[in-house]
């Protein structure tokens, strides 16, 4: 059974604000990941969030193994995303 992908409002809104390619991209790897999303994410350390890197981009997300739901917090640059 395939995850669930939810996206909070901050980061709904930092996917629109990518450009088109870049945004394509994220969601083509959210797609493919939907499966079995803990073989790509990687754990933050020190934090119960785990990242996701797509080229420049990452996303940070919380992997809800019970309810099968990848609840995504934020979407960035790797250069900043880290410091929200």
């Amino acid at each position: 059974m395939a995850y669930k992908i939810v996206f909070s409002e901050g980061a709904a809104s930092q996917l629109e604000g990518i450009s088109i390619a870049s945004r394509n991209r994220i969601i083509k790897k959210l797609r493919s990941i939907a499966e079995n999303p803990q073989r790509t994410f990687e754990r933050l350390s020190g934090r119960k969030e785990s990242k996701l890197r797509v080229g420049d981009y990452r996303l940070i997300a919380i992997i809800m193994h019970d309810e099968k739901v990848v609840f995504i917090i934020a979407i960035g640059h790797r250069r900043d995303v880290y410091k929200r």
